[in-house]
């Protein structure tokens, strides 16, 4: 496993603990940290943002929040699997919003909170991509010049 892929697994593993205990937790992110939550609408209110409600909040913070899945699932799977990476994303989450479904009847499980996360997925992905790229090209030049000079 290269340096990289064990610093992303360092650290989406704790991240994903997160995810699930906010995700997977009887009690709601609303009811749990409600000061949280105001003191974001209080500040986005003051820097101009007065459409944003608590509705819209709740569809950025899903979108947010799963773009690091994305980006986990690209920079994690071997590189031959990487087209699964699109699926991982709507994959976790509809298993969170069944899960919610099933088993914690106080949580409300939508197919829009599906969309969000899926789209914060989609997000980080192509971030992901977009960076392997422009990593490789910056590194496949510098080998290159390298060559040239030697």
């Amino acid at each position: 496993m290269t340096p990289f892929r064990r610093m992303a697994l360092l650290l989406g593993i704790p991240f994903l603990a997160c995810l699930a205990f906010l995700t997977l937790t009887p009690s709601r992110v609303e009811n749990a940290m409600p000061n949280l939550l105001d003191l974001a609408l209080r500040a986005a209110h003051r820097l101009g943002w007065e459409s944003l409600d608590f509705t819209r909040l709740e569809v950025l913070a899903n979108v947010l929040v799963f773009i690091p899945i994305g980006i986990l699932a690209v920079v994690l799977l071997p590189r031959r699997f990487r087209a699964l990476a699109w699926l991982i994303g709507p994959a976790v989450s509809a298993g969170i919003e069944l899960a919610q479904r099933i088993a914690l009847p106080h949580r409300a499980a939508t197919i829009s909170d599906v969309l969000a996360n899926s789209s914060g997925a989609t997000i980080g992905v192509i971030a992901a991509l977009l960076l392997s790229l422009l990593f490789t090209r910056s590194g496949s030049q510098a080998r290159s010049s390298k060559l040239e000079t030697s």
